[in-house]
């Protein structure tokens, strides 16, 4: 695999995730910052007292490693902390600071969300810190949250006030960030329908000792079918993405080309800026020479060889459903006849089935049974196309929406057994 050098400017990267952090509704107008330390000490920061949902390049504001201040803005009133964690770290470039409202409620309650939730929140997040209140932009403040940064954690929740995360790159802060702020969104969620089961250390193991190898093969000239796959998968993972469906660090997306390849996401990139020519293309057992595919690529592979009708399959973490994942509470598509057609019967996939290579994971997914409950790792959800399986698993998310705020009012009211027989009558589900 080749290591790119990253060619971005410290004021681009910082604006860009800024922008996608305030799309995502994971900060407000006039809170949280963004810096980015280079190498001879000198500090990209996001300025004080500008709005984060108009800002350009021209805002960010560089705090030489003398002290000299270049820019039009003051920078933020947090650069006291931010200088201090690098101090502590030396390992860190980049850090993200906001205040998104799952993190912010942990905050409020002196508490850390457990990452030990899902296995890819704890590999990329590991065990958040928690830093002591003291007030914001103080030199106390700085020491309190330097000093948990100094033993060891990336992640530190700040008493009443938010959230601070560190990487080696922007993109890694941020998808640290993202990854706790979905850990605490689906603790949250999930204690409004059961109590939250959490993974062991061993359970943990289980996926970390995943090895997918596979040969490499150079593709011929790509078909018009192949293209036309790709450019729709890309299309539906970025606004997967932006609806919140699918989170960057982690689910797969794929499409069948023909009986025995199709296309896939890569492992470990950024699902939201994957381009066309970012997917790996799959026959059998090999993949596109110089690319690496999603380590659910087997899972996928056991899909389509079982269900030929099955022309689209994707791993997600929708909030709401993956809530759902992380609890024994079942999830009940009988209410409403557009969540039962769409949907039919879910099916709860013990933990771990997915990461075997026995092909088992193809029992408990079909089109007639097209969606599946991953326990602690999200959902699973096939189609006839690209455009099938992103609308049910919109639907999934929509209808495990709709169950948590039906429980915070009342009972939920199931259609009977004579509604749902007419409903599979009308629509040929039998």
């Amino acid at each position: 695999m080749t290591n790119h050098r990253n060619l971005a400017h410290p004021r681009d990267e910082i604006m860009h995730t800024m922008q996608r952090i305030y799309r995502y509704r994971m900060t407000t107008t006039s809170g949280g910052n963004l810096s980015i330390r280079e190498s001879n000490g000198d500090i990209w920061i996001t300025p004080a007292r500008v709005d984060k949902g108009n800002l350009t390049r021209r805002d960010i504001i560089c705090v030489r490693a003398d002290g000299t201040v270049d820019g039009p803005h003051p920078p933020s009133s947090e650069f006291p902390f931010h200088k201090a964690i690098y101090e502590a770290r030396p390992d860190l470039q980049a850090i993200v600071h906001a205040h998104p409202v799952a993190l912010v409620a942990f905050s409020i309650c002196g508490q850390t969300p457990d990452t030990r939730i899902f296995h890819q929140a704890h590999s990329v997040c590991g065990k958040p810190g928690f830093a002591p209140y003291a007030l914001p932009g103080s030199e106390r403040l700085g020491k309190n949250i330097a000093d948990t940064f100094g033993d060891g954690c990336n992640s530190v929740i700040l008493e009443n006030h938010g959230v601070v995360v560190g990487g080696d790159s922007m993109s890694q802060a941020f998808q640290r960030f993202e990854a706790l702020e979905f850990t605490g969104k689906t603790i949250i969620k999930g204690n409004q329908l059961d109590r939250v089961s959490y993974l062991s250390d061993e359970k943990l193991a289980q996926v970390q000792q995943r090895q997918v190898d596979f040969d490499s093969f150079v593709p011929g000239e790509a078909s018009a079918n192949e293209k036309e796959r790709r450019r729709e998968l890309c299309e539906f993972i970025r606004r997967g993405c932006r609806q919140r469906l699918l989170i960057s660090t982690e689910g797969s997306f794929s499409a069948r080309i023909d009986s025995d390849s199709f296309v896939i996401t890569p492992s470990q990139q950024d699902r939201e800026g994957l381009e066309i020519e970012d997917l790996v293309l799959v026959k059998g057992l090999a993949a596109e020479q110089g690319k690496m595919p999603s380590r659910a690529t087997l899972a996928h592979r056991s899909i389509y060889a079982a269900h030929p009708e099955v022309n689209a399959v994707v791993f997600a973490h929708p909030v709401n459903a993956t809530a759902f994942s992380v609890t024994d509470s079942a999830f009940d598509t009988r209410t409403i006849p557009e969540s039962y057609v769409f949907l039919h019967d879910v099916a709860r996939v013990p933990y771990g089935v997915q990461y075997q290579s026995d092909g088992e994971i193809a029992n408990f997914v079909s089109l007639k049974s097209p969606t599946a409950i991953l326990t602690n790792d999200g959902v699973l959800v096939a189609g006839t196309s690209v455009l099938d399986a992103f609308d049910r698993l919109e639907v999934l998310e929509s209808t495990a929406e709709a169950v948590i705020n039906a429980k915070a009012i009342g009972d939920v009211n199931a259609m009977p057994d004579e509604v749902i027989e007419e409903l599979r009558n009308a629509f040929g589900m039998n």
